[in-house]
């Protein structure tokens, strides 16, 4: 049995294939096409699932959409309709891009895929977010929260799942959504909607939480978790350019310019900026204040989190929980689930937004509709394209470069460990990319933690963003503790994908420099089975310098994917500061190009 699940048309356009009740292959579009968070029709990430699985579109038995069109057409058209005339430019242009492709999905996939109409199924939005968790999580039951801007009409939901049954409890619908309150608030922070979100979590940590009362007053909860917005503050329901109004603005001050330089006395004032401007301490406030507004929205995003969590105990009574949707990234609330809900474990998916639910619609017609036992039990997210020695060797060839290849793994892996521990910054390119948005190892940039110069080094000469951005400790699963306050480290899934802020321990922040973010750190635990070389890398460079622990950043330039192919490592390579750059077993030190 051949299951392709799709999504696409909003952002994150992506594509799984589940083979016989395995999951073979997972890409979202935007690494193939080179356009972040590319919403396309996911041809590329399609034509690869179907090579990975060693199938043609002849042999597919179902091609699943992760939603439902005129359903989400329906939500538009009522909205638009009620807000006119304000709402006039988005009718008209929500009229032109659904009437022209959107609507008729069922068709594109005949012809763009090649099966026939009866092979076509459609799913839920936020029921392929349910599914993508909970049908790849251990668990044979569990409470279940999804939540993200919006689907169809929900923008989130709370449910069960127990064997092959899921179902939805509750709903919120639109337009009373944690996710269009947050995003709203990272447009007033002057960062990009569906792209900036993870800069408010980090820029938070700059902050202290004193607009929080504010923020709750255009936000009110009630006892059984339910929310709503006070809509005078929003326009994201009138408007494809603006998210917020003349209301916020007058009880927050004025929105944050985008691109306007972040600094705070915390963060410093780094040397890659430049020299000082005139207006430093003018500017220091500032910008202190946006830190504030970011720790106000994040502390009431958290306490909005924590209890739907908590209704969803009580509603269910299991003790664990899956969670999906693009406000599940929000790895500092998933912590906080953990250690103030009555929930013993969670799970996450790791790729668990919109993208992520290409997967939910597979596993939803796999487990659900074809009532299959069989469970996929997603603990490695290595789903995503790779490429064969051969291929790198031409690729490297064609560049220009020269490159030593190494017959042996540990001579390889010593010869990285020098260049860290010598303060070189290495991009690391092994197997399969990984799905979803965080970088676990195979396209990742490592540096050594201990470096408190380390961040700036990073950031300067690589990832050319804003200094109050963190980067992530990949530690060995079985030390973390030693380094990190995070309870029965080696068993969690969601610190295997990335998914958990914790305390760095108070006699490790020294240590570890380089990935102590205010005293906390998003981790990723690895494991010997899942990622051998480079659990060996951690490893072999724990064994020389007693930290176990390795500077982990995605592989990619500000503004464009994580790299996918050799081409596209080596580009990154050329255009950035990176000193050196592994493929499989190759390794390029730039003073030797050609």
């Amino acid at each position: 049995m051949n299951i392709l699940g799709i999504s696409c048309y909003f952002h994150d356009a992506a594509a799984a294939l589940i083979v016989d009740g395995t999951l073979v292959a997972a890409s979202e579009e935007e690494r193939f096409t080179r356009i972040k968070h590319d919403y396309e029709f996911p041809d590329n990430a399609i034509r690869f699932c179907l090579n990975a699985g060693g199938i043609s579109t002849d042999n597919l038995d179902y091609v699943v959409f992760f939603e439902k069109p005129f359903i989400k057409f329906d939500r538009l058209l009522q909205t638009t309709l009620s807000g006119f005339p304000q709402t006039y430019p988005l009718f008209t242009q929500s009229l032109r891009t659904w009437l022209f492709d959107k609507l008729w999905v069922r068709s594109t996939i005949t012809s763009q895929v090649g099966v026939p109409k009866s092979k076509v199924l459609f799913s839920e939005h936020h029921l392929s977010h349910a599914a993508s968790a909970y049908f790849a999580s251990p668990f044979d039951e569990a409470a279940v929260l999804t939540f993200d801007g919006v689907g169809e009409w929900a923008t989130t939901t709370l449910g069960v799942g127990k064997g092959n049954d899921l179902r939805t409890i509750k709903e919120i619908h639109f337009p009373h959504s944690i996710g269009l309150l947050y995003s709203a608030l990272t447009a007033f922070l002057g960062f990009e909607v569906n792209e900036g979100e993870y800069k408010v979590m980090g820029m938070a940590s700059y902050g202290t939480p004193r607009y929080a009362d504010l923020i709750w007053k255009m936000v009110e909860q009630k006892q059984d978790g339910s929310f709503w917005l006070d809509l005078g503050y929003f326009s994201f329901h009138r408007s494809t350019v603006h998210s917020f109004t003349k209301k916020m603005t007058d009880l927050l001050g004025p929105p944050r310019a985008p691109e306007t330089p972040f600094f705070t006395e915390a963060t410093g004032y780094p040397d890659y900026y430049g020299e000082r401007p005139d207006k430093y301490d003018e500017l220091l406030t500032d910008n202190q204040h946006y830190a504030d507004i970011a720790a106000s929205i994040q502390a009431v995003a958290e306490d909005l989190i924590l209890e739907l969590a908590r209704e969803s105990h009580r509603q269910t009574g299991k003790t664990r929980l899956c969670l999906a949707g693009g406000v599940a990234l929000n790895s500092v609330a998933n912590a906080r689930i953990l250690n103030e809900t009555p929930f013993e474990d969670i799970y996450v998916q790791p790729n668990a937004g919109d993208g992520g639910a290409a997967l939910g619609a597979s596993l939803l017609a796999w487990n659900t509709m074809l009532d299959s036992p069989e469970r996929i039990v997603m603990d490695h997210a290595y789903l995503g394209a790779w490429h064969s020695e051969d291929a790198i060797a031409e690729a490297i060839a064609a560049s220009g470069h020269t490159a030593i290849q190494y017959d042996k793994e540990e001579v390889l892996v010593d010869a990285v460990c020098d260049r860290l521990e010598g303060g070189k910054v290495i991009g690391w390119f092994q197997g399969r990319s990984e799905w979803g948005p965080r970088a676990l190892g195979n396209r990742s940039i490592l540096a050594d933690p201990r470096r408190s110069d380390m961040k700036d080094t990073v950031n300067a000469k690589i990832k050319f963003r804003e200094p109050f951005r963190p980067f992530a400790p990949s530690v060995l699963a079985e030390r973390c503790e030693e380094f990190f306050e995070l309870p029965q480290a080696y068993s969690s899934l969601p610190a295997r994908f990335m998914l958990l802020v914790v305390p760095v321990r108070p006699d490790k922040e020294d240590v570890v420099p380089a990935v102590s973010h205010m005293g906390t750190a998003r981790v990723q635990t690895v494991h010997k089975n899942s990622n051998p070389r480079y659990y060996r890398l951690i490893e072999r460079f724990g064994e020389r310098t007693n930290v176990p622990v390795l500077l982990n950043t995605s592989f990619n330039v500000r503004g464009e994917p994580i790299v996918n192919s050799p081409e596209d490592a080596l580009g990154t390579f050329d255009n950035s500061g990176l000193d050196s750059l592994v493929l499989g077993d190759f390794l390029i030190d730039k003073e030797l190009k050609k």
